[in-house]
C-alpha cells in the first residue's frame, strides 16, 4: 500500500471506512470456507438474537434496503439456514425464522468470526478495545438519532 493522502487521514470518516474494510475482509475470509458472506452471517445472527421477524423488521435491524435483503434471504433459505413463512398476523408479510441447521452453523461460525475480529483488533489492548467499542457505539447511536430526526 502506498502512502495515503494526509488530508484524507485527517477525516475520521475516511479512517473508519478504511479500518472497516480491513476488518470486513478478515471476516469475509473467515466465512468464505462455509460459502457465506458477512451479510448472510448478519441475517442469521439477527434471527438468533431477535427470533423470527418480518423481512421489513430484519432489513431495519441490519440497516439494509428491503429490496436488497430479499436476495440475501433467498440465499440463506436455499441453504436451509432460515425459512420464510407467511406471517400469521398479516398474510401480506413474510416472517423469517432461523432453522436448526442455521443455528448449528452459527454455533460453528461464532469462534471463527471471533478469531477474525481478534486478528483485526490485535494491535489494541483490552482497555483500548473496550474504549473503541464504546466510542463506535456512541457514533452509531448518534447517526441513528440523526436519521430519525431527519
Amino acid at each position: 500500500m502506498g502512502p495515503r493522502p494526509p488530508s484524507l487521514l485527517a477525516l475520521p470518516s475516511y479512517l473508519t471506512s478504511q479500518v472497516a474494510r480491513f476488518g470486513r475482509r478478515l471476516l469475509e475470509d473467515a466465512l468464505d470456507s462455509r460459502g457465506l458472506l458477512p451479510t448472510h452471517h448478519a441475517i442469521l445472527t439477527a434471527l438468533e438474537d431477535f427470533g423470527p421477524m418480518s423481512q421489513q423488521r430484519l432489513a431495519a435491524a441490519l440497516d439494509v434496503d428491503k429490496s436488497h435483503l430479499v436476495g440475501r434471504v433467498d440465499r440463506v433459505e436455499r441453504a436451509g439456514l432460515a425459512v420464510r413463512t407467511r406471517d400469521p398476523d398479516d398474510r401480506r408479510r413474510h416472517r423469517v425464522t432461523l432453522t436448526p441447521k442455521g443455528a448449528a452453523l452459527l454455533a460453528e461460525l461464532r469462534p471463527i468470526a471471533l478469531a477474525s475480529q481478534e486478528r483485526f483488533l490485535a494491535p489494541l489492548d483490552a482497555a483500548e478495545r473496550e474504549t473503541l467499542n464504546a466510542l463506535l457505539l456512541r457514533l452509531l447511536d448518534a447517526g441513528d438519532e440523526a436519521r430519525r430526526s431527519g
